[in-house]
Parts: structure tokens; C-alpha cells; sequence
């Protein structure tokens, strides 16, 4: 029976060469100094920070303390979008998120994953869509390839592994459709 060996592990290919190594251990600092951290509560400043790195940001999007984005220049948000305390953009592919959309606290976008039968770990990356007044409920995780339609719900706890369809609230792990959104 094969066994696992993360001893021959290869980087990703396309998440190790995406900038200088200067770039990616500059980001690394402001990320920890300005952006995980409780100190510096500001969003402006974030928002400048995020685009000299090469994100898009739209107008009025806010940034909440303890945030922690793995590349900025993977990252495209709309206007007058919200991204809470905690949450954790583990972007190693392209994470767009348009405008007046949530994200609460604690919640993860991630991109990467692991291939549990290859011996050698392999990791595949895809990239995250959420699309305009999308809503994802605090400590919510959304998955690889997974695009969040339009005004989309994951509520609390949940674990979007497939797309959500537009105006459906889902709940569980994995999310199921619940009922549909309905706005006043």
C-alpha cells in the first residue's frame, strides 16, 4: 500500500511565481502589521495599502481589525463591500468579490486544497466569485471553485463546497439550499 510523502512536496507552480520574493515578503510585513492586527482599525488605510500591492478596490469598502490576506494582487473587491473581523481571504488563486457584499467575521475563502490520493500532496488551486450582495454568515467557509450568485446566503457555520444559486439562503455542512432570499 502507498504511502504519503510530503518530503518530495512541490510548491504550486502558480502560487510560488506570482511576485519577486521582495514583494511577497514586504506584503507579508504590512499584512501583519497593519492588516492582522487589532491596532490599526482604519480602513482607508487599508484600502491604499491593498491597491499599491495591486488588488481592486471599489469605493467605501470597509475592513474590519485581524484580517488576513494571502495576495492582494488576487484580490478584486466591488464598491461598498464589508469584510469583517477574523476573516481570512486564503487567496492562492483570484477571490473577486463585488459590490455591497458581506462578510463576516471568522468566515474563510479558500482557494487551495490538498489531493488526499496523490502520495505527493498534491495542491490544487481555484479561484472564488461572490457575486453582487452576496452575504456570507460569520465563521463560513467557502471553497475552491465555488461562485456565490448573486445575493447569495451562507449562513452561520456553513461550508459552501458547490455554488450557491442566486437569492438562496443555505445552511449546513456541506450547504444546502434552504429557502429563498426575499428583500423588502
Amino acid at each position: 500500500m502507498k504511502t504519503v510523502d510530503l518530503s518530495a512536496y512541490r510548491h504550486h507552480p502558480e502560487v510560488t511565481k506570482t511576485r519577486p520574493i521582495w514583494v511577497r515578503l514586504s506584503w507579508f510585513m504590512v499584512n501583519a502589521l497593519v492588516f492582522n492586527t487589532s491596532l490599526l482599525p482604519l480602513s482607508r488605510i487599508k484600502v491604499l495599502l491593498l491597491r499599491c500591492y495591486g488588488a481592486k478596490v471599489g469605493e467605501g469598502v470597509v475592513i474590519k481589525p485581524r484580517v488576513n490576506i494571502k495576495y492582494p494582487w488576487r484580490l478584486e473587491i466591488g464598491r461598498f463591500s464589508w469584510i469583517g473581523e477574523g476573516v481570512w481571504i486564503d487567496n492562492l488563486a483570484e477571490v473577486k468579490i463585488g459590490s455591497h457584499v458581506c462578510i463576516s467575521q471568522s468566515a474563510l475563502l479558500l482557494c487551495g486544497n490538498h489531493d488526499y490520493k496523490s502520495p505527493l500532496f498534491d495542491l490544487h488551486v481555484l479561484p472564488i466569485t461572490l457575486e453582487d450582495g452576496v452575504w456570507i454568515g460569520a465563521k463560513s467557509i467557502v471553497c475552491p471553485g465555488v461562485t456565490c450568485h448573486s445575493h447569495s446566503v451562507l449562513s452561520l457555520g456553513s461550508i459552501a463546497s458547490k455554488d450557491l444559486e442566486a437569492y438562496g439562503i443555505y445552511r449546513g455542512n456541506p450547504a444546502v439550499w434552504i429557502k429563498k432570499r426575499e428583500l423588502c
